[in-house]
């Protein structure tokens, strides 16, 4: 094992701490931008820096595809290569892969390039090596992640495959100081969750994840999923909830003892003029914005409510300058992990409930009321 969480706080089941790597430290619960390509759309490393981002997730299933894992090794690995000094988490690239139907067997998967159209072939074993050439501090394992709904076997079968998969990355994975960890599959099938992860901390990883949600199930769904899985997963291991990000989301799963998140909602959000506000969210294309001279969001601290107008904001993104995706996305990075940095503080002090009714009040008015 190359890492381990130390917990400092705690409000019932929920925790926050410090995750100690080969690396250094990130707390918890940490919220991790995508950047998939190697880059965070519209911003910069050290955009990422002043933000005080900790870790950044990268794709392996665009990276080995281009530029190639190989050009990224001789570059200085992800670090060098993105001239970022924080953590990186690369994901297998399994998400993506499954996202183009691809042949599947007890071997692995094969796929045709999103570039170009060649025909892939990825393994479980290509999946630990490849994230061990472009030398993330967190690498995951390759799994299956099925479509929902799926039929029961489908299901089944991708748990069957996601456990198999895993046991061979962990015995392929040799990379010092790099982390493994393994993911949970089963849908919304509790029994299926439950066996799962079960299966998975049996082989034993540094750090554990939870895939396949929050890709078309209901929030009660996933948070049913959730609960039916976390308990069997060690205390003393990140937990990893996959592709979440949305902000009820995120404090619903800090409730359950969720250490973990990466998502793409607040940076493509921003790219659309879509804005997340202490007030739930704010459409830069609405006209009631055109003069509006306040700050996206007046009790931000974040540099671009500092400085610039939703009325200038909403010119830059309604007639197509760049500026808009850049300035936009820098402040909803800043609001989520300003809002991550709020779940902590009320974990330790014990008032997470107070949070939680708090940001489900809000954006469940802001979705009744678009502004």
């Amino acid at each position: 094992m190359t890492l381990r969480i130390d917990v400092t706080g705690t409000d019932g089941v929920a925790r926050t701490g410090v995750v100690t790597t080969a690396r250094g430290t990130f707390r918890t619960p940490c919220f991790m931008p995508v950047g998939t390509r190697a880059s965070v759309r519209a911003v910069s490393s050290a955009d990422l820096e002043d933000l005080g981002a900790e870790v950044v997730l990268a794709n392996t299933y665009h990276l080995m595809l281009r530029p190639g894992a190989e050009v990224i090794e001789n570059l200085g690995g992800l670090h060098g290569f993105m001239a970022w000094g924080g953590h990186v988490l690369t994901d297998s690239g399994g998400y993506q892969v499954f996202s183009l139907e691809p042949k599947v067997d007890d071997d692995g998967v094969t796929f045709r390039s999103t570039y170009d159209g060649t025909a892939q072939r990825l393994t479980p074993e290509d999946a630990v090596a490849v994230q061990e050439q472009l030398g993330a501090d967190i690498q995951m394992v390759l799994d299956v992640c099925p479509p929902l709904p799926s039929p029961p076997e489908v299901v089944r079968t991708a748990v069957e495959w996601t456990a198999a998969w895993a046991a061979r990355a962990r015995k392929a994975h040799r990379r010092e100081g790099q982390a493994l960890f393994g993911i949970v599959q089963g849908g919304v099938d509790p029994t299926l969750r439950a066996e799962s992860a079960r299966r998975t901390v049996d082989i034993g990883f540094d750090g554990y994840g939870i895939g396949g949600l929050s890709v078309g199930e209901s929030r009660a769904e996933m948070l049913d999923a959730l609960d039916s899985c976390i308990g069997a997963l060690p205390a003393d291991r990140p937990r990893y909830l996959m592709g979440v990000g949305d902000p009820v989301g995120l404090v619903e799963a800090v409730a359950r003892g969720v250490d973990m998140f990466d998502c793409v909602l607040p940076t493509r959000l921003a790219r659309h003029g879509t804005v997340l506000t202490a007030d739930g969210r704010l459409s830069l294309k609405n006209a009631a914005s055109r003069d509006d001279g306040r700050p996206l969001d007046p009790s931000c601290v974040c540099p671009v409510c500092k400085r610039w107008s939703r009325g200038y904001l909403r010119h830059l993104l309604m007639t197509g300058e760049p500026g808009s995706a850049r300035l936009v996305t820098i402040h909803n990075l800043s609001w989520i992990l300003g809002l991550v940095e709020r779940m902590r503080s009320a974990v330790e002090a014990g008032t997470l409930t107070t949070l939680r009714a708090e940001l489900a009040a809000t954006w469940r008015r802001s979705q009744q009321a678009p502004r």
